[in-house]
């Protein structure tokens, strides 16, 4: 079986690029690769990737220039979880970081293997997580 490195790319779909851009890039402090009036690619960490994607946007084909090839159609609706990997150093300083945007956690979870997790939402009502290790038995 060929191996699989790791999670290279999350997608959420958004409303309203704008807003959410306002979110990642102020509450979240993300910084963005690239951007254009559909998507928008940040630097998640450790190297991944975080895609916005304006809903009902990536409908079709993209075909890319200088031969570069194709991305196919997609698109997704309802609410999405995704978890950011936090230091459980850090884990503090982004809960005042978050309730200075003004951003309610809507639930906090203690693992058995020791790892914490605040839940929050997005403009679009993504169940976001940050996570500290102890999680999973790999993080």
């Amino acid at each position: 079986m060929p191996k699989l490195n790791g999670v290279l790319e999350t997608a959420l779909y958004v409303e309203d690029m704008a807003r959410a851009r306002a979110f990642f890039e102020g509450a979240m402090g993300l910084t963005p690769f690239t951007t254009d009036h559909r998507f928008t690619a940040y630097d998640a960490g450790a190297g991944t990737v975080l895609l916005l994607f304006l809903r009902g946007e990536t409908l079709e084909t993209v075909i890319l220039p200088d031969d570069m090839g194709t991305i196919p159609p997609h698109d997704g609706q309802g609410r999405i979880h995704m978890a950011f990997a936090i230091a459980t150093r850090e884990l503090d300083a982004w809960e005042t970081q978050l309730r200075d945007h003004g951003i309610a956690i809507e639930g906090r979870t203690h693992w058995p293997r020791g790892g914490e997790s605040l839940y929050f939402r997005d403009p679009d009502g993504h169940l976001l997580e940050l996570a500290t290790p102890g999680v999973w038995p790999n993080y």
